[in-house]
């Protein structure tokens, strides 16, 4: 078997193996590149990366604060989400945790590195991975709750009313709620599904968000985090080490957040291709689960298609090391038309070989 990465895009462990660059569809960043003014900023800005960054992010908090149209102390900013999960575990030190089952696995990793006790919410491929009322049943004597939304790796949107009831829940149980939303910027409507209009109303929820995906900024590493309880983001900001947040970051950061018309295109692009990849996998035999997200999760009843595709330089995300999953699940990223084609031509000949 060829090498399996823990995460998505790996791709330096296949050039390592084959020599040479795969197609990455292991990794679910913005199909469409990282924007163009930001790449110009980044060139333009070079002379500034001598300087140690602004540990405040103070032109980054502003620009993001009327990007989300909220007050810029709510804010937290850090080396990508992965950063700020594992940072608010060390700073809120939850003893009880409640997670979804398959979902995000460095919530778990967090977690445990705090000898904190997980309790998992199953999810049912049956009704395609959708969080039901009953979560409400298993909040009580927890300390904290995650929820993906949309979740990672199934793609599925958490009802908004539901989150308020889990929010109401577990303020009353004086738990908290982090909603990662690391993913909504893809979704039509995404405003309509975030939850940072009810931030505000619930000082217990704290909400993720990152540059990485949207804006195909994975090496720079930006992450963020809202919570309108002042006293929980400073003890989540104590938890951090210096200049955890580049000056090329910031530089890339702001100027993304000028790029709108960039946020639309790209939310066209992923609908037309998340639909035109589903029908062709079904069209394959596969099993293919609804997406709100820019990528896809499939069954293809095969445990052996990573290393098929792996060899004709295609890397998938193999999703046995999911809970709730086995090694007949893979997720593939939503990209363009030229490389869909390409994996979609891949897989039909993965198929009739046999």
């Amino acid at each position: 078997m060829d090498y399996v990465a823990e995460h998505g895009g790996d791709v330096y462990s296949y050039i390592e193996n084959k020599g040479l660059k795969p197609l990455d569809y292991s990794a679910n960043t913005n199909p469409l590149g990282m924007p163009e003014n930001v790449k110009k900023a980044l060139v333009e800005n070079i002379d500034n990366y001598g300087f140690y960054p602004d540990i405040h992010c103070r032109k980054l908090k502003q620009a993001v604060s009327v990007y989300e149209d909220t007050d810029p102390e709510y804010f937290l900013f850090g080396n990508g989400a992965a950063d700020i999960i594992f940072r608010l575990c060390y700073a809120l030190k939850p003893k009880a945790a409640l997670l979804l089952a398959p979902t995000f696995s460095e919530y778990e990793q967090a977690l445990l590195n705090v000898e904190c006790g997980i309790e998992y919410y199953n999810l049912n491929k049956d009704s395609n991975f959708t969080v039901e009322a009953d979560i409400l049943d298993k909040i009580g004597g927890k300390d904290i709750v995650f929820i993906c939304n949309p979740n990672n790796p199934t793609g599925m949107l958490t009802d908004k009313e539901l989150l308020v009831k889990i929010s109401e829940k577990c303020l009353n149980e004086n738990c908290y709620v982090v909603i990662d939303e690391c993913f909504m910027d893809f979704v039509r409507g995404h405003r309509e599904h975030s939850f940072i209009e009810y931030l505000e109303k619930f000082e217990n929820v704290i909400i993720l968000k990152a540059f990485t995906k949207i804006f195909a900024m994975a090496g720079l590493r930006l992450g963020y985090c809202l919570c309108c309880n002042k006293e929980t983001v400073s003890k989540i900001k104590k938890a951090e080490q210096p200049w955890s947040v580049s000056v090329p970051a910031q530089i890339a950061g702001i100027a993304a957040l000028g790029n709108r018309n960039y946020l639309t295109e790209t939310v066209r692009v992923i609908e037309k291709e998340r639909e035109y990849l589903t029908v062709n996998l079904r069209k394959a035999g596969f099993t293919v689960f609804e997406s709100h997200a820019n990528f896809i999760l499939f069954k293809a009843g095969v445990t052996d298609l990573y290393d098929r595709l792996y060899k004709r330089g295609i890397l998938v995300r193999k999703c046995g090391n999911f809970r709730g999953l086995d090694d007949t699940y893979y997720r593939i990223a939503v990209k363009c038309r030229e490389d869909n084609e390409r994996l979609l031509g891949a897989v039909r000949e993965v198929l009739d070989n046999g």
